[in-house]
């Protein structure tokens, strides 16, 4: 009958995601906030109704895998390319503010072993989109142009984030050298750019070739999605979250993209995404904070959630985005997810990181990965409306001017028929 126990688990996941989910809604918060939260609930913190099984852990990685394959469909690629650059400031600035933070952080808990400290600095760098693209598509602004430099801020800083790793590691004897990493993250990326050039033609071809079979097109992208993020992982040491939102983007490009968004949607809506954002909320263990790490993981949880809205924040009003696309650029950057884990468990089995602290790390993870779609909301929220207002003042003025010009045009006029009128009357009189 244990055999059978997973069923039970999917069962209460994929309900009380979705109960939550709606009264989250009510209170106008993103549905994913109540997913989390009955993840949080039904784990071990609470009720400990649930726990991590290998299942669960294996079906969430695929849920964030077609989560950003989706994410990749939606991509607005003209707009991402012209927010490279951008991209690029917002994310290198929103990794040296939480190294920082982090160490200094880490400093006056544990002085003394500077890499220790440094490493976790690291950990408050890495960025986990997959809850903000969830959030971004759900408010329908992930294809607006602070959405897509949240996507392309992201991507960039998991790559900084493995160089970083690389070095700390290398510095102390327990990694690689560094010119490997940066040779293979070169590599993938360009070998993405000309595969992802070449495949889009050929699934052009293919897909008008056999308009009408429809399904054929489901199964090869999805083939395509999961190879792919094996690749970026297995061969290239990117994540393979990478790899799957680089597979959405060279299928965006193709005239079935509507029918696969569509398909994916509800693949993700169904069953993977309640259970990715449910195993986020059962990681969560409270017994394990004392009062000094508890008084640790709240000054963590402020400075992981300061140093992203203000180092990526700062970076995108550098690259000339308005203060409202800067706010929601960095409470996109909030989140820490499973990113941050993989670092932590790296850092425990190299030795760099005190066990202590995971267990405030955790906290972080799971406090940012919920309140990042709650600033998400307000965000847009408060911001759009300043900016609808800004909008509508500016339009009224452009119809004041217009009525002023109007008027003025109409005096001379009167001015040219009154001219008129004095000349003809000249003529008559000679």
């Amino acid at each position: 009958m244990d055999s059978y126990h997973y069923l039970l688990e999917l069962a209460i996941i994929l309900f009380f995601t979705k109960v939550l989910g709606i009264i989250t809604k009510r209170f106008a918060m993103p549905q994913v906030v109540g997913a989390l939260l009955a993840g949080l609930l039904m784990g071990p913190a609470v009720f400990g109704v649930l726990h991590e099984t290998e299942l669960l852990d294996t079906l969430a990685e695929l849920g964030v895998i077609v989560l950003m394959f989706n994410a990749g469909l939606e991509t607005d690629l003209n707009e991402l390319k012209r927010s490279g650059k951008a991209a690029f400031v917002i994310a290198l600035i929103g990794v040296l503010v939480p190294l920082v933070g982090g160490f200094l952080l880490s400093s006056w808990f544990s002085p003394g072993n500077v890499l220790k400290n440094l490493f976790l600095g690291l950990i408050l760098t890495a960025t986990s989109v997959s809850i903000t693209v969830e959030t971004l598509q759900e408010l329908g602004k992930l294809s607006t142009r602070s959405g897509n430099a949240i996507l392309g801020a992201a991507l960039i800083d998991d790559v900084l984030g493995i160089v970083a790793l690389t070095m700390i590691t290398s510095a102390a004897g327990q990694g690689t050298s560094i010119w490997p990493v940066l040779l293979k993250i070169v590599a993938f990326f360009a070998i993405s750019i000309v595969f992802g050039g070449l495949a889009c033609r050929g699934f052009n071809w293919w897909f008008a070739r056999y308009e009408r079979d429809k399904k054929r097109f489901v199964i090869v992208a999805l083939s395509v999605c999961l190879l792919y993020a094996y690749i970026a992982e297995v061969f290239f040491g990117v994540a393979d979250i990478t790899g799957a939102y680089i597979a959405g983007v060279i299928f965006a490009k193709t005239p079935r993209v509507a029918y696969l968004q569509y398909r994916f949607e509800t693949l993700s809506y169904m069953l993977l995404s309640p259970i990715f954002f449910a195993s986020i909320g059962l990681k969560v263990d409270f017994h394990n904070l004392g009062g000094t790490m508890l008084v640790f993981a709240i000054l963590l949880l402020i400075v992981a959630i300061l140093s992203k809205i203000v180092g990526c924040g700062v970076g995108a009003k550098l690259c000339g985005y308005t203060t409202p696309e800067s706010i929601r650029i960095g409470c996109g950057m909030v989140s820490r997810g499973e990113v941050a884990l993989i670092v932590a468990n790296k850092g425990i089995s190299c030795g760099l990181m005190n066990p202590d602290f995971f267990a405030p790390v955790v906290l972080v993870v799971i406090a940012t990965t919920i309140l990042t779609p709650i600033f998400l909301k307000l965000a847009y929220h408060s911001c759009g409306s300043h900016t609808e207002q800004l909008e509508e003042s500016r339009l009224l003025d452009r119809i004041e001017d217009v009525a002023q010009l109007d008027i003025v045009s109409q005096n001379v006029l009167e001015m040219h028929e009154k001219l008129r009128e004095e000349a003809d009357k000249d003529d008559t009189a000679k």
